[in-house]
């Protein structure tokens, strides 16, 4: 009976413990956002043991060209069904290539009239955040609406998907693609667990997330480097008043000891500078890095 009351006593101190620690974490967080100009919700959950944070988790976000991992786990979905191929070949048309808008595809191919692979169009939407390349994988699948069923299907239900990249050139439109700091958790934990896709286009796209190329002075500069981070990110431009409508950042990093951290970041109505906006994801993702280190 001593022993048992002994094991009770130590386990009841260590969660006290546990819990004083990760409110200390929350105040770090809540003190970096507390000055800024912008709303910001924050989601975290350690995968391995199931530790999980959150500041204004259920915040309605503009997604921006976070969705871009919605896409691709949609189009990865009809790989597994042998519906598509990531060798297969997809023509693209000049008409196919905006230049108003960021696409480093049309900047290489400015007259079009190529064939690319879907494994091309995917790193390039992906990896490297092309707005032409989103759209042609949503042509290719059919639609947002197939992208908005598919992942409801996967249990995520604060998910909104209604226009493509093209639409979002037109600042109403940037607030209708939505979700949520804590459904964005939710996905990213399925997606590594093989939830959503096959283990074999799971590990293919958490590689094609690892080598992003976009916003490395976001959650990325948070980490030490060479930190193993899979990400996605998306932001809007700034109206006439310096009116941003969202920077956002989600994305799983490994631990020194093996495991992993999902942190799932937006920021929105920000009046902040672009780099004051970048500090406050690298610092946010700074503190989690180091309270989740030391634990």
């Amino acid at each position: 009976m001593r022993n048992r009351s002994i094991f009770i006593f130590l386990f009841l101190l260590s969660f006290a413990v546990k819990s004083q620690t990760i409110n200390n974490l929350k105040q770090d967080l809540e003190q970096i956002i507390s000055s800024k100009n912008a709303t910001v919700g924050i989601s975290i959950k350690e995968i391995e043991t199931n530790d999980t944070l959150s500041i204004n988790g259920n915040l309605s976000a503009p997604l921006m060209s976070v969705f871009k991992f919605h896409i691709a786990l949609t189009v990865l979905n009809e790989v597994d069904k042998g519906k598509l191929k990531l060798n297969q070949k997809f023509f693209i048309r000049k008409a196919d290539l905006h230049a108003d808008t960021w696409s480093p595809i049309q900047e290489k191919f400015p007259n079009g009239e190529i064939y690319l692979t879907l494994d091309e169009l995917i790193r390039y939407t992906v990896s490297h955040s092309d707005n032409n390349g989103c759209d042609i994988l949503l042509n290719i699948i059919g639609g947002t609406d197939v992208v908005q069923k598919f992942i409801n299907e996967k249990g995520i239900k604060d998910f909104t998907i209604k226009v493509n990249e093209q639409q979002m050139s037109h600042w109403e439109n940037l607030y209708k693609n939505t979700t949520t700091p804590l459904a964005s958790t939710a996905l990213l934990e399925k997606f590594y667990k093989n939830k959503i896709l096959k283990k074999k286009t799971t590990e293919y796209l958490y590689q094609v997330m690892i080598e992003t190329s976009r916003g490395i002075t976001w959650m990325k500069a948070g980490l030490p480097k060479n930190t193993e981070l899979a990400h996605r990110t998306g932001m809007s431009g700034t109206n006439d008043e310096n009116l941003r409508v969202a920077m956002n950042d989600i994305g799983i990093f490994k631990l020194p000891n093996g495991k992993h951290i999902i942190l799932s970041v937006y920021l929105k109505e920000i009046t902040e500078s672009f780099e004051d906006t970048e500090k406050i994801i690298a610092d946010i993702t700074k503190a989690v890095w180091n309270y989740y280190s030391r634990s």
